[in-house]
């Protein structure tokens, strides 16, 4: 499977993510830089945290119109997984291909530390390898994750199992202590803790290797049943 990594100006995770796909899960990667206009050649889509074009107007908002955007776009639309992680997730809001918004969190404080997730679904491309209801432990580095999305939103993402992560303990004011979310399809997901930062124990934890695993999984036997 060949990953890309999306690198805005600003991007600060890239490198993590792409460690965690060539060295730790062993699948080919590719850095591309923001104004790539052809991602065909892309199995999977990865939008990393870091601050594009320096969060001016708000989180995302500048890098949604970024060239590369309509190729990530067209590729969630052919049904290519696509992650965005903290800034990724952020510059998905604001494209459109996930619902809600990102607000300050709850103390006006940049946090950054480890946190307990809790698998809300175990059913999308990204879950597949992990036990409903698990416990894992992924670290975060935001000032910008509390969630929100109006009530019609919530209940619709709630009956469609869209909620994949939440936190145990809420560090941000997140609604419904959400940390991760899918689209109705289920191969666009946005999560704010990073999990490209939780591949091995000497990191801390080995736990976000298993979303990484989920993904390639999912591929290879849709890979084989259309093959």
């Amino acid at each position: 499977m060949k990953f890309a990594v999306i690198v805005f100006p600003g991007s600060n995770c890239d490198v993590d993510m792409y460690h965690a796909i060539k060295d730790e899960l062993g699948e080919e990667v590719e850095y591309v830089w923001h104004d790539a206009t052809d991602l065909s050649r892309f199995d999977g889509i990865l939008l990393p945290g870091g601050f594009s074009y320096g969060d001016y107007l708000r989180s995302g908002a500048i890098a949604r119109f970024a060239n590369v955007m309509k190729e990530v776009v067209k590729a969630a639309n052919e049904g290519k997984p696509v992650l965005g992680v903290c800034n990724g997730f952020q510059i998905l809001l604001e494209a459109g291909l996930l619902p809600g918004a990102m607000r300050r969190n709850q103390n006006l404080k940049f946090m950054c530390r480890p946190v307990k997730l809790r698998v809300e679904n175990n059913e999308t491309m990204f879950s597949s390898l992990y036990e409903k209801d698990e416990l894992i432990t992924v670290p975060i580095a935001h000032g910008e994750g509390n969630y929100y999305c109006d009530e019609e939103t919530l209940e619709k993402l709630k009956e469609n199992k869209q909620i994949v992560f939440t936190y145990e303990s809420n560090p941000n004011g997140s609604l419904l202590d959400i940390a991760g979310i899918v689209n109705e399809r289920g191969n666009v997901l946005g999560m704010m803790p990073h999990p490209e930062r939780a591949v091995n124990e000497l990191l801390g934890s080995a736990d976000g290797l298993t979303l990484f695993k989920s993904i390639v999984k999912s591929w290879r036997e849709a890979h084989v049943t259309n093959a």
